[in-house]
């Protein structure tokens, strides 16, 4: 099975588009106003090497890349790219497509020579799409998407059973797909750091750390084990969510009801479109200066937008008084219809 990733994908297209920003800096992100608050969508090579990266708030990103070019988010030109992307993904003989999001997907398929299948795919996807990608081979889901990353850029690396532990087993868990900060810091605290400790970590420690079910997966994730299928079953969405980042913080209860409220049209809008009812809710909130709590809560099946925003106020009640709030997001989740329960449609986050 193949991982493609597409390189610098969100300002690679943005190259396209603005051929005389080959070679430069570039940084997208929100409205492309580094006094607004947003933060980096995704920065090119050449901004990196500046210490600039994904996730990191736009004002710091300028200071630490004065010489940039920093563009808005242009979701539907990103959207379009990567449609044909996955089209030309598609059309490559016998494969199987199993697509992750706008830049990247897994691929089956049946070959002898995987290194010369996965050079002609990034000859493809270039000649269709003048996007570069990298490939990561692997006998397994988790071993291919980590194989990207040693790829990169423009790059086809393999990983199995036979090197994992060569390659993976003295680097830091934090490097597995799957494991973040937290985890990783859980971990630390129970005397696994390494990829090789994970792997030989006994089941009873990890079950007693992270519960029966997440303890034996992070143990999978350290051998590099898993799924060994590519399921090209239609990707369908168990939520929708929406979020906003105020300019100015917002420390009144009027403006959060305000703001609640135009949560709520939003979602349910997107939630219409789904013709599936709303099941549950989560709140997500930001204070000043960044610190994030989530609150959410299961809700009888409704389509009633006053019911939708009387439970959306009922999670308002838990947020903290006089705290200033710099963002708000809601995610309304709905039941799976019966034929993607019945399948092994792949889930994908809201936050």
């Amino acid at each position: 099975m193949l991982h493609v990733d597409l390189d610098q994908f969100v300002a690679a297209v943005e190259v396209l588009r603005h051929p005389e920003l080959a070679g430069k800096p570039v940084i997208v992100g929100g409205r492309g106003d580094p006094t607004e608050r947003a933060v980096v969508s995704t920065a090119s090579y050449e901004a990196r090497e500046f210490g600039v990266g994904s996730g990191m708030p736009l004002r710091i990103a300028a200071r630490k890349a004065p010489e940039a070019v920093i563009l808005p988010v242009d979701g539907e030109a990103y959207s379009t790219a990567s449609d044909e992307v996955m089209a030309t993904l598609r059309a490559q003989p016998r494969a199987i497509v199993q697509v992750l999001g706008w830049d990247e997907a897994f691929i089956g398929i049946q070959t002898e020579d995987p290194e010369g299948y996965a050079r002609e795919l990034q000859q493809a996807v270039l000649e269709r799409t003048q996007l570069h990608c990298s490939v990561g081979i692997g006998d397994t889901l988790i071993r291919a998407k980590v194989a990207t990353g040693f790829g990169k850029p423009r790059g086809v690396f393999r990983l199995t059973a036979d090197n994992w532990l060569e390659v993976m087993g003295d680097r830091p868990t934090i490097e597995l797909w799957g494991i973040g900060a937290k985890i990783s810091r859980r971990l630390a605290r129970s005397g696994i750091t390494t990829v090789a400790e994970l792997a030989s970590a006994g089941p009873d420690a990890l079950v007693a750390e992270f519960g029966p079910r997440m303890g034996p997966w992070y143990a999978e994730l350290g051998r590099g084990d898993g799924a060994q299928i590519v399921d090209d079953t239609p990707w369908v969405a168990r939520g929708h969510s929406r979020e906003t980042t105020f300019q100015q913080d917002l420390t009144e209860p009027a403006q959060v009801n305000e703001a609640v409220r135009e949560l709520v049209a939003r979602v349910l809008e997107d939630i219409a479109a789904e013709g599936r009812p709303v099941v549950g809710l989560t709140l997500k909130v930001r204070y000043a200066p960044f610190l994030t709590k989530t609150f959410n809560k299961k809700v009888a099946e409704t389509f009633d937008r006053e019911v939708v925003l009387a439970h959306a106020r009922e999670l308002v009640g838990k947020i903290e008084p006089d705290r200033p709030i710099r963002l708000l997001g809601l995610r309304a989740e709905m039941p799976m219809p019966e034929d993607a329960r019945e399948g092994h449609t792949p889930t994908r986050s809201g936050w």
